[in-house]
């Protein structure tokens, strides 16, 4: 059990009376590849996991105000390419939960709150995008469409270089759309889109594109299976609390498709959770990984605050299993196939808080867990 302060806090939680802001959904993008938008890892990534897959995962890493935050996790990240024991244990690429660009996803905030921030980051990186990468800003001297950006950024035809990237080395994504699966010989990652309201809304059209794409990465048990999305389907934290909508859709797919992924990952809320949920076939993994350098963190709502309420039959099944809310911090994962099984290993690392501009110090193993991967 976890205690904050003197109290307990093993569930998720509902935030009380909250407003319904789904008129603020934007209509998506054209899609830049073919149905239905598979892209396999680039041939030299894959061949070098064959039998590892190593990725780091973070979300929620811009900010308008203050990113020195988001510099020394990045920075911290790098120090992960210089200091692997061997070849095997570098990162192959960054998956980004979404929040790269605060507050409107606008082109002309990418080269601070993103290219700058990257500029040294050595390997690819994918993305899904968030509710303030897919916000429009109202007050814009040029009116722009939904992800506008990031789809040049993220989603492009051909890889190039960016015309607002102010110098900066990094090309352009082929990702097919804004919903989209990654696929590797290990692992099978699905990226949704849950656009901009608060909890997420996600359309017919892209839940009947999920179902399939997880009927067809059910004929292949011997990978890993990951659905990644912004908003967290389960959180403890007082800005978010846990998204009902997010929770039904991911519910009534996987009935629907008879099919469960072993790990489902998620930003949205700035801090760490791991949540262990259990079904009738399986034990899945929650992953909240959002404190990735926006400057204000979520805390774990106090158990006494009335505000909030862990009481209800979607908690029965799931179990708040660790947390972090005062530091900033990332996600290192690993799948592994050794003989005839397969694991997924993650560390989670939090950064030194005593000074946000300080380069110095290393990254803090905050806690390591193990999924092993049963069919």
């Amino acid at each position: 059990m976890l205690t904050y302060g003197s109290l307990i806090r093993t569930r998720p939680v509902f935030k009380l009376n909250q407003p319904d802001d789904s008129d603020k959904f934007q209509a998506l993008p054209a899609p830049s590849g073919p149905y239905p938008y598979r892209l396999s890892l680039p041939s030299a990534l894959a061949d070098q996991g064959e039998d590892k897959l190593v990725m780091h995962m973070v979300g929620d890493t811009g900010s308008v105000r203050n990113t020195d935050f988001q510099k020394v996790v990045v920075a911290r990240m790098i120090d992960q390419f210089v200091d692997a024991d061997d070849h095997e244990d570098k990162p192959m690429f960054l998956y980004h939960l979404g929040d790269i660009v605060y507050n409107y996803g606008e082109q002309s905030e990418y080269p601070k709150q993103f290219f700058k921030a990257y500029s040294k980051y050595p390997a690819p990186i994918f993305a899904i995008a968030g509710n303030h990468d897919s916000d429009v800003n109202p007050l814009a001297k040029d009116p722009y469409p939904s992800l506008q950006a990031f789809s040049s950024v993220f989603c492009d035809t051909e890889s190039r270089e960016i015309s607002f990237c102010q110098n900066d080395k990094r090309v352009s994504s082929v990702q097919p759309h804004v919903y989209w699966t990654l696929e590797s010989p290990l692992a099978t990652i699905i990226g949704l889109h849950s656009n901009v309201p608060k909890y997420g809304v996600i359309s017919k059209e892209q839940r009947d594109w999920f179902i399939k794409e997880l009927v067809h990465a059910a004929k292949f048990p011997d990978k890993a299976l990951f659905v990644c999305l912004h908003h967290a389907p389960y959180s403890a934290d007082i800005n978010h609390g846990s998204s009902y909508p997010m929770i039904e859709f991911l519910e009534s797919a996987f009935n629907e498709a008879g099919v469960l992924p072993d790990m489902v990952f998620s930003g949205h809320v700035h801090n760490y959770q791991r949540f262990i949920k259990t079904y009738d076939r399986k034990p899945v993994t929650y992953v909240v990984a959002g404190a990735g350098g926006y400057d204000e963190l979520h805390p774990i709502a106090d158990p006494a605050d009335k505000a909030f309420s862990d009481q209800s039959p979607l908690f029965d099944n799931i179990v708040l299993q660790n947390y972090c809310f005062k530091q900033h911090g990332f996600l290192k994962l690993s799948v592994e196939r050794q003989g005839m099984e397969l694991f997924v290993r993650g560390n989670y690392y939090t950064i030194p808080h005593n000074t946000s501009k300080s380069s110095d110090g290393k990254a803090s193993l905050f806690e390591t867990f193990e999924v092993k991967i049963v069919r």
